[in-house]
């Protein structure tokens, strides 16, 4: 680059979404926004896209930009959130001591993962972090040695580990020394009690393990072929960053990094403290409001995918529209599907051959009916050929996708066949492509990025099995006029019950968010008393008519379509530590991070407490990459005895520690 203004170090912010990885330079200095640029996801290989979207952020630096170095790289996935949702990860093994039949089928995982290898395990602490029981050394052995073939990674929970975890360090050391692979505990990702809770959130990060390992290699491989040296950092859950290589064996804790990022980003474009905040991608709709500006934080862990996990994480309301929602005639009905496809536009655009198969579609008026206008592919980037492990079935849809799409009710004529295409697809090896609302974009002429001729002969096969009857450009402009308006019609729904805190649905509400403001005699209406600020790539296309039918302020900040990379981007690293303080007869126990500790009164209790946890959130921030924290100690959860002055009444409390820091590198 040329000699000229010296912007000073750069930080950069990345988010891999569903369809579009992001990417942002910010100065380090002062947070302002230089470049900004968009590539699609390639799923095949995340490292393609990743290095898209990075190229063309530096290539689009002010002419004349002195870039001495990049001080960091920063980045937002939404790859946990979406695995969670759809069930993809890796195979586990599962090892729960301590637990009886009852307490292992509240965890859920035999009946979401059928066939999850578990073994209980006697052992355990009771509430008090007592032993119950020795730990069956020689269960753990032999559950590894069983496992250990056909699974990728271990979790270990076991019964009262927040209070004493030596069984659960002492099986993974076991397990370690049979079988080289990761081994999560559920200690180290939550310290509340609920144990069939914080089991299960163990074995949802297990299966995690491997797909944000992937994400971290894509990121590693892109920044060495660019040639940047400098850290790299995820954002977790509660929009605060942490090193990469410190999330690979927590990635439970990118679960909502996206939409974190996104706030973040979304206050920092705006200039606004308070607001609702609408993050819609491809796959799914995150909403969440920000209050004095911090984003409000789920006290019961983040909810994903019908999962209640334990991670800490932003109160945020997912759903599942976005983008690349698949439409579906059902009946007189038009429907979003919480399922994400690759639109027919952007397939034709990678494929030029999708024109050819849409047209066989519309040519054909015998067979096919819904299926019409449905293809698989590979995902992109990936390589051909067949992948080792697969069945015979599973193996000759990839074979016949190797020369690009295939119709579906060529390649799944029958339920059996139909099943093989959709175990594909959760694996992550196939893609559906559909008409989705971006393609009813196309055809109104609300979006250019693409092929809209697909997305015409899309709307066409829809309008034609809506209508039962041939279609003409006016009923393909019809339906994609249908689907555009259900994806605002649920997405200001969305933004209502966001603004009320709950599910709300009656005939005044549903009849504002379909635009009927007026009911008989009578006009309705509801408002969100906050602004809305609305980033994400389809936001222009849905949002203008979500304020309309609200009477909503609508804010769409600059840059708002790479709100989560900015927020990436400018983000501190925060880490919060629980110790908890009981009452036993010879005065007091400490729950503190690396085991029990006794003080004979409740001062010296309440001090070493403090103590324990600042300088544990002080080390978890420097394990995270950040200098120079400011730690606020709170005291929490407080039980005393009544009429007591004082600590001398005191039974329990929590001493919390939060330490914030900055990366520091920059």
């Amino acid at each position: 680059m040329a000699s000229g203004m010296d912007e000073g170090e750069l930080l950069v912010g990345i988010d891999t979404g569903g369809t579009f990885t992001d990417a942002a330079v910010v100065t380090a200095h002062g947070h302002r926004v230089v470049s900004t640029a968009k590539a699609l996801t390639t799923k095949g290989d995340l490292s393609v896209g990743v290095a898209a979207a990075l190229t063309g952020a530096l290539d689009a630096l002010p002419p004349g930009t002195t870039v001495p170095r990049i001080a960091l790289v920063s980045v937002s996935t939404t790859l946990a959130t979406n695995a969670v949702v759809e069930g993809h990860g890796d195979p586990v093994g599962v090892v729960l001591i301590g637990f009886d039949a009852a307490m292992a089928e509240r965890t859920g995982l035999a009946a979401s993962f059928p066939g999850l290898p578990i073994a209980l395990v006697r052992g355990g602490h009771d509430h008090g972090g007592r032993e119950i029981e020795p730990l069956d050394e020689a269960a753990v052995v032999a559950a590894a040695v069983a496992m250990g073939p056909s699974v990728q990674a271990f979790a270990v929970s076991s019964s009262f580990s927040t209070r004493n975890p030596d069984h659960e360090r002492r099986a993974a050391e076991l397990i370690r020394r049979i079988v080289d692979r990761p081994v999560t505990l559920s200690s180290e990702l939550s310290s509340g009690l609920d144990a069939p809770r914080r089991a299960a959130t163990a074995a949802l990060n297990a299966r995690l393990v491997g797909r944000v390992t992937s994400l971290v290699t894509a990121v590693r491989t892109a920044m060495d072929a660019l040639g940047i040296e400098g850290p790299m950092m995820l954002v977790k859950g509660d929009g605060s960053l942490a090193l990469a290589e410190s999330v690979v064996a927590r990635p439970i804790e990118t679960v909502l990094s996206g939409p974190a990022a996104s706030m973040v980003g979304a206050r920092w474009l705006s200039g606004l403290d308070d607001f609702l905040l609408s993050d819609i991608g491809g796959t799914t709709t995150d909403l969440g409001i920000v209050r004095s500006g911090r984003p409000r934080l789920a006290d019961e862990g983040a909810e994903v995918g019908g999962w209640r996990t334990m991670v800490r994480a932003i109160d945020v309301r997912t759903i599942g529209l976005g983008g690349d929602s698949m439409a579906s005639v059902e009946g007189n009905r038009v429907e979003l599907l919480p399922v994400r496809v690759v639109p027919l536009s952007l397939a034709a655009t990678r494929w030029p051959s999708v024109i050819g198969l849409l047209e066989d579609d519309l040519a054909d008026v015998r067979t096919g009916g819904a299926l019409h206008g449905r293809f698989v592919v590979r995902p992109f980037a990936s390589v051909p050929g067949s992948i080792p492990g697969l069945g015979e079935r599973e193996t000759a849809v990839l074979d016949a996708l190797d020369d690009g799409p295939r119709p579906v009710r060529e390649l799944a004529p029958t339920s059996r066949s139909s099943g093989v295409i959709d175990a594909l697809r959760r694996a992550g090896l196939v893609q559906i492509v559909a008409f989705t609302p971006s393609d009813a974009a196309h055809v109104l002429g609300d979006q250019t990025t693409w092929n809209p001729r697909a997305a015409v002969l899309g709307a066409m096969l829809g309008a034609r099995l809506l209508d039962m009857r041939a279609p003409t450009e006016e009923r393909a402009q019809a339906f994609a006029r249908r689907v555009w308006n259900e994806a605002v019609t649920r997405s200001a729904r969305a933004v209502v019950e966001t603004a009320l805190g709950s599910s709300a649905r009656s005939a005044l509400i549903d009849a504002v968010c379909e635009g009927r403001p007026q009911i008989g005699a009578a006009e309705v209406s509801v408002r969100p008393v906050v602004p809305v600020v609305a980033v994400g790539g389809p936001a222009r296309v849905i949002y203008p008519e979500v304020g309309r039918r609200l009477g909503a302020d609508i804010v769409f900040p600059e840059h708002f379509a790479v709100a989560n990379a900015v927020g990436a981007a400018t983000g501190a690293i925060v880490r919060t530590v629980r110790v908890e303080v009981h009452t036993t007869d010879a005065g007091y126990r400490i729950h503190g991070p690396d085991g029990i500790e006794a003080a004979s009164d409740a001062p010296a209790a309440l001090a070493r407490a403090s103590e324990l946890a600042s300088a544990a959130a002080i080390s978890a921030v420097a394990a995270m990459g950040g200098v120079e924290p400011d730690v606020r100690v709170s005291a929490l959860d407080r039980v005393s005895i009544p009429g007591r002055d004082g600590d001398a009444g005191l039974i329990s409390v929590a001493m919390v520690a939060e330490a914030i820091g900055r990366p520091a590198a920059v």
